[in-house]
């Protein structure tokens, strides 16, 4: 299992850069990585434009398949959570209310009236 999922990250790593490589060389309108290169790109693909686009949705379909691939196989590994142990404020916090201080008699509060009235 663990082998597989190394698998899986080494391919999401490689598309993911095939993916950034590619998405690069496309012709643009305003040059882009193709003029910096010259016709090398147009070369390694072809002249036509469809041959390169066939090519980005396959390189994206690899990195999104291999990207949730990881995440069912990493969802299913992992058994507990982060927050397993921690206990919820509610369930730890005193009771609401004043509390009557350790003589035993309670404070009582009384609202202040503005002066003048």
């Amino acid at each position: 299992m663990e082998l597989l999922t190394t698998l899986l990250y080494i391919l999401f790593v490689i598309a993911a850069i095939v993916l950034i490589v590619v998405v690069l060389l496309q012709e643009g309108r305003g040059g882009g990585l193709t003029d910096a290169l010259g016709t090398s790109g147009q070369q390694t693909f072809g002249v036509g434009a469809s041959g390169i686009n066939r090519f980005t949705g396959a390189a994206t379909a690899v990195f999104l398949g291999s990207a949730l691939l990881i995440h069912v196989m990493n969802r299913h590994s992992i058994s507990s959570g982060v927050m397993k142990d921690i206990t919820t404020p509610e369930a730890s916090a005193p009771p609401a209310g004043p509390t009557p201080p350790p003589g035993g008699n309670p404070i009582k509060l009384t609202p202040m009236t503005p002066p003048g009235k």
